[in-house]
């Protein structure tokens, strides 16, 4: 039945893959020959933007090491934005282009484990954001002032949407410096730490260094009439610096707000472990779109209340309890910055453990029933139309149940251990043992079944990579009560509790009935909710 299984998924996946790739789709989500000999330590990106014109122009140096002998280089930039020149060693260099993957021809010997540089001049019009940040780009908007009001926003479209780069999760680079060229009275933050400001005439440049490791997409620019204000977090790793910059007109709302920033570390430093970027700092910066979790860059735009936009997601009023973008864009410094999907076809890893600390944020403070009253309410989010695991290759993500379904199975994934700090242990285990990485979904899961010490690979293949949602029938003959599971994959045997008379019972189904006897007959007879199945009671007899 396995190999059955196996066959009817790899059917599902090759259709899905012959409906709509092409072969930029491949030179972006794979890593092709051109990418895979050299090893990204550096960048210099160094930029003016110009918002009156809505242009950008500059340069980025690109550093790496050597893995192979190879001449060919591939960099990528989309449209409208193009590529003047490549050098290396001062020497201009023959640039071939394929749609966004262009491939530069080098002249010097790329000899293994030497370390060489290019740099890449563009410039241009860059893709204006439409509904900014499902739909990326620039956001060239002004405040309520008049003032320019700027930012950047590109996952899933990508970062070679605004800048050159070496455009795959799979090669992060080891730390970075943003300089950004702006108009006088107008201030660039972006990632890391602010090294210096020089000023001209008529512009200023903003000088920001990333001292960790960063994914392409967790770069920004943000631009506006900002002031700052801060504080100093005494963290599991020591002083962390939290810093806030936001419009000038909105200072007293963002200092009552922002007071959520240190009880959001507090929880998720429990739960995930010491926030993984202290050289770095956390901010959070206002934008004019919702919000992204850039690295050590967090935007927001929530407009300064409880929920998403003064929604509560669940539909419990838990929701209501937090705001939503401080919560969940900056949960993604664990799972997202720190652990990072080498393809996105397992952008789950992201979505759903950061979906997943909204309700760990609330059990931190708030209690567990209220964290499980949140999780579950979310299920009604879930459409179960495709699966989470997307085709990999091809920059294709998979459903965007890798949200909710992603944390609803993390929730029930809970429920199979007795003692909570052990969930707590895997939750930081996962952030030490793949910290500052790219991996795979496999390797999650294969972390995740050895610390709990058992076998999750058919649990892992029913909810990742099925649209089904194990089914259970039960039934009542007397004392006996009968049970198993429909709906399911080959081995999937995941035990569940029943409340029975107020007793929660274990019980194990399989896809064969089983049949047990209970001390009596029950009055009262249910699936406890924590568990992400359906069920439907058959009857007495």
């Amino acid at each position: 039945m396995k190999n059955v299984f196996l066959i009817v998924l790899f059917c599902f996946t090759s259709m899905a893959f012959s409906q709509n790739f092409t072969e930029q789709d491949t030179l972006r989500g794979s890593i092709t020959p051109e990418r895979a000999w050299w090893d990204l330590s550096y960048y210099h990106l160094d930029i003016e933007v110009k918002p009156d014109d809505k242009f950008i122009s500059g340069t980025n140096l690109i550093r790496y090491t050597v893995l192979e002998k190879k001449k060919v280089l591939q960099v990528d930039l989309q449209p409208p934005l193009k590529i003047e020149k490549v050098t290396q060693d001062g020497k201009s260099l023959k640039v071939t282009s394929n749609g966004n993957a262009h491939f530069i021809k080098l002249k010097k010997k790329q000899m293994r484990g030497d370390y060489n540089e290019i740099v890449v001049h563009y410039s241009g019009y860059p893709k204006e954001a439409v509904r900014a940040p499902w739909d990326g780009g620039f956001s060239w908007k002004k405040d309520d002032n008049g003032q320019h009001f700027v930012a950047t926003s590109c996952q899933g479209l990508g970062a070679s949407v605004w800048w050159p780069n070496k455009d795959h999760m799979y090669d992060e680079v080891d730390s970075m410096a943003i300089s950004v060229t702006v108009p006088k009275g107008l201030m660039n933050v972006s990632n890391g730490r602010l090294r210096k400001v020089e000023e001209h005439e008529h512009t200023n440049t903003y000088h920001w260094f990333v001292a960790n490791p960063i994914n392409n997409y967790g770069v920004n620019v943000n631009i506006g009439d900002y002031v700052h204000f801060g504080e100093t977090y005494q963290g599991e790793n020591g002083p962390l610096d939290m810093d806030y910059y936001v419009l000038k007109d909105h200072l007293d709302k963002a200092k009552q707000q922002f007071k959520q920033s240190p009880m959001m570390m507090e929880a998720f430093e429990h739960w995930s472990g010491p926030y993984p970027f202290y050289e770095d700092s956390f901010k959070l910066v206002e934008v004019p779109y919702l919000g992204m979790e850039h690295q050590s860059s967090v935007t927001y735009g929530n407009q300064y209340q409880n929920g998403y936009l003064g929604r509560d997601l669940s539909g419990t009023g838990w929701g209501l309890k937090f705001d939503f973008i401080i919560i969940h864009e900056a949960g993604h410094e664990w799972f997202a910055n720190n652990i990072t999907y080498t393809d996105a076809a397992d952008m789950w890893i992201h979505e759903g453990f950061t979906a997943y600390s909204e309700n760990l944020y609330l059990d931190y403070h708030f209690g567990t029933e209220a964290a499980a009253d949140y999780v579950i309410g979310t299920r009604a989010r879930i459409a179960n139309d495709r699966p989470m695991i997307g085709q990999y290759n091809v920059n294709n993500e998979g459903s965007s149940d890798m949200y909710y379904k992603g944390a609803n199975i993390l929730h029930t994934l809970r429920q199979l251990i007795e003692d909570d700090e052990q969930w707590r242990r895997i939750l930081r285990g996962l952030n030490q043992e793949f910290y500052h990485q790219t991996i795979s979904s496999a390797q999650v899961e294969g972390y995740i079944s050895k610390h709990l010490g058992k076998d999750l690979i058919a649990f892992f293949d029913q909810y990742l990579r099925t649209t089904d949602i194990p089914l259970l029938e039960y039934a009542l003959e007397g004392k006996k009560l009968k049970y198993r599971y429909t709906q399911i994959v080959a081995g999937f045997d995941m035990p569940v509790q029943l409340h029975i008379d107020g007793e929660l019972q274990w019980i194990f189904p399989t896809a064969e009935w089983k049949t047990e006897t209970l001390e009596q007959i029950p009055t009262v007879l249910e699936v406890d909710r924590n568990f992400y199945i359906d069920s439907i009671f058959i009857g007495k007899k």
